[in-house]
């Protein structure tokens, strides 16, 4: 590791960090109530990047022990080209601290992660979905989601039917769905040629 990559590493474990190397990756494990002052440090420190904020959801991993989620924070210091990976179990219905205080960007990612696995951020200003319709039951990362398919009411009363999107995508049917690559089947494009360039007058 780097001097600064062991820096961050020592005053990780000051706060209850437990190291450990995965993929050539260095990973950090903190508890929830360290996350914020550990984001504070890194960023002063030179981890001037939060390339991402996932979920992992270990539910039937037989390797697994302990929570049954970790949220993972990325960092990257651009200058030294390093990546330091925190991460932060979280028990299912708990939820842990969110970095928006320190960190503006982590907004969306939170929201991301709240979406797809339904871990809570407290403090995030708007935490509201991001990909999913408000009255989607469920969250799609989980393990334990449905695989399938099943219609969907978006807030806005339009009605997504799998069978009728996938025949639509597959040019089988014209209607709303019936995308198959540049325009739908059966639309001309009004788009015309754009006027040559001649100089015209100076």
């Amino acid at each position: 590791m780097s001097a600064l990559k062991d820096a961050a590493v020592a005053h990780l474990e000051t706060l209850g960090g437990q190291t450990s190397e995965s993929f050539g990756q260095t990973h950090v494990t903190l508890p929830a109530a360290q996350i914020r002052e550990a984001i504070t440090y890194l960023r002063k420190a030179g981890y001037e990047q939060l390339s991402d904020i996932f979920g992992i959801d270990y539910q039937g991993d037989p390797e697994h022990q302990g929570a049954r989620f970790h949220v993972v924070y990325n960092l990257y210091a651009i200058n030294e080209g390093e990546r330091l990976m925190l991460r932060v179990a979280v028990q299912d219905g708990e939820s842990i601290p969110s970095i928006t205080p320190q960190w503006t960007a982590a907004g969306f990612m939170e929201r991301e992660v709240y979406d797809m696995f339904g871990i809570e951020f407290d403090g995030h200003p708007d935490l509201r979905k991001l990909i999913t319709p408000e009255d989607l039951d469920g969250f799609p990362l989980r393990k334990d989601f449905p695989i399938g398919e099943s219609p969907t009411l978006f807030g806005d009363g339009r009605f997504l039917d799998p069978a009728t999107f996938r025949a639509g995508m597959l040019g089988q049917d014209q209607g709303r769905t019936g995308w198959v690559g540049g325009a739908r089947k059966g639309v001309t494009s009004e788009q015309t040629e754009p006027a040559s360039d001649t100089g015209g007058d100076a």
